[in-house]
């Protein structure tokens, strides 16, 4: 018997019809709003991290503790993806991608707006901090299974000689997201007072987040549901497989794919999160301002992210990750001195690190999908895409934080350098081609 949900994609498919040729530019536009919807949740959830919850969530505790407890928080995000792709390939490979896009979509922007709506820690005690947890971890299973395939897909079509260019622009969906975020709640911190910020302000960028989430979904849906799409999917043979069967076949390559790009991964949050906790933790300046200079060297993100592309099909893709990773592991010697030189010293901080993380994370997840068998290629590029985030980024934030309060900012550079160690030994022993 068919399922009615199989039935209703079928459907789908045969209404979105078009008759047409697609190409790498229509995947394009549905893989950068995708990744602007994703990024969007996770600054929102991550700058309310720093800002928001240590007070609201953890007033029994000194800020920095409360901090600490929040970043512990926000890391179970990270854990929980690996198992969201594990629950969302099943849903996959039964159902078939626009429910799987559909239930994870709604699942996100759920998991995100209901943050809005948690009452504080005075208010019901210990069961805010539980409530708190339990929506950030429907976060990260529900990010999972928001992987569409479409930044594999849109790799294996790029023109020749194209591939690093098209292989960041599902990378610029990051700076955008964090641009977008930044400038919403410097808004609201900058424009009201602590009281209305902490009481209704800061939940408003969460009601955002949701609307955001149903525009990205349905322009995924236009996407994957065409049956251009779907037979570009099978020919290329993007279906998912089973993930301990992946894992067997192809532990070893997902290992070093998500090893390689740690040191751009590290970097994300040294540059977004940490130096926030940092300056709101540490100094007298008010958080409205760095989140500004926050904006400010997003929008530097962006231009570097679209350098990459132009370098990397000029350099290699691992020319590049290469190279980038040794003005990373340079940038972390100097960092600290910067980020604690006052306000001009952030601003350079933050400028010069979003020009490195555009440069290193433009190409992260470019040369992924073809490392891959072909019949486990889709789901190792989801895998190898969750335990990056997971090795890489989520730990950034409480490691840095934890580092420079008890040995210094240089302890955090530190944290910095040996990401940018592990990308270089992945790399030596990878069999990436230029």
């Amino acid at each position: 018997m068919v399922q009615p949900t199989a039935t209703a994609e079928r459907d789908a498919r045969l209404i979105n019809t078009r008759h047409e040729d697609v190409n790498p530019n229509d995947i394009a536009v549905g893989v950068v709003i995708g990744r602007t919807s994703e990024s969007f949740d996770f600054f929102v959830y991550a700058i309310a991290s720093v800002i928001v919850f240590p007070k609201l969530f953890f007033p029994f505790v000194d800020p920095l503790l409360g901090t600490l407890y929040s970043f512990a928080i926000f890391a179970l995000g990270f854990i929980a993806r690996p198992f969201g792709t594990m629950i969302f390939t099943v849903i996959d490979r039964i159902y078939g991608k626009g429910v799987k896009l559909t239930i994870a979509l709604f699942g996100l922007g759920c998991s995100t707006v209901a943050v809005a709506f948690i009452p504080s820690y005075e208010t019901i005690g210990v069961a805010s901090i539980w409530i708190l947890t339990l929506f950030r971890i429907g976060q990260g299973l529900s990010l999972a299974g928001t992987w569409d395939g479409l930044a594999s897909l849109l790799a294996l079509n790029a023109p020749e000689k194209r591939g690093g260019w098209y292989a960041m622009v599902p990378q610029l969906g990051a700076p955008i997201g964090l641009l977008v975020a930044s400038a919403l709640f410097a808004f609201f911190v900058g424009n009201l007072g602590a009281e209305d910020f902490y009481d209704w302000g800061w939940r408003y960028p969460f009601y955002v987040a949701f609307a955001i989430n149903v525009v990205a979904l349905f322009a995924r849906l236009r996407i994957v549901s065409t049956p251009e799409y779907t037979h570009l999917f099978e020919t290329r043979e993007l279906q998912p497989a089973p993930v301990l069967g992946t894992l067997r076949t192809q532990g070893g390559n997902i290992l070093l794919g998500a090893f390689a790009p740690l040191a751009s991964f590290a970097l994300f949050h040294m540059v977004t999160v940490f130096p926030l906790s940092y300056v709101f933790l540490f100094t007298d300046e008010g958080p409205a301002r760095f989140l500004m200079i926050e904006g400010v060297g997003a929008m530097f993100g962006i231009v570097s992210v679209v350098l990459s592309g132009y370098l990397a099909d000029r350099l290699g893709r691992r020319t590049l990750l290469a190279g980038s990773a040794v003005a990373i592991a340079a940038f972390s010697g100097f960092a600290p001195q910067l980020l604690d030189a006052g306000p001009a010293g952030e601003t350079i901080f933050m400028i010069t690190g979003f020009i490195l993380l555009g440069l290193s994370f433009g190409q992260s997840s470019g040369a992924l999908a073809g490392h891959f068998q072909k019949g486990y290629r889709y789901t190792a590029s989801a895998l190898t895409s969750d335990l990056a985030w997971l090795f890489g980024a989520g730990f950034a934030p409480l490691a840095g934080l934890l580092l420079a309060a008890n040995f210094g900012l240089i302890a955090a550079g530190g944290y910095l350098l040996s990401g940018a160690v592990v990308t270089l030994l992945a790399l030596y022993f990878s069999r990436w081609e230029k």
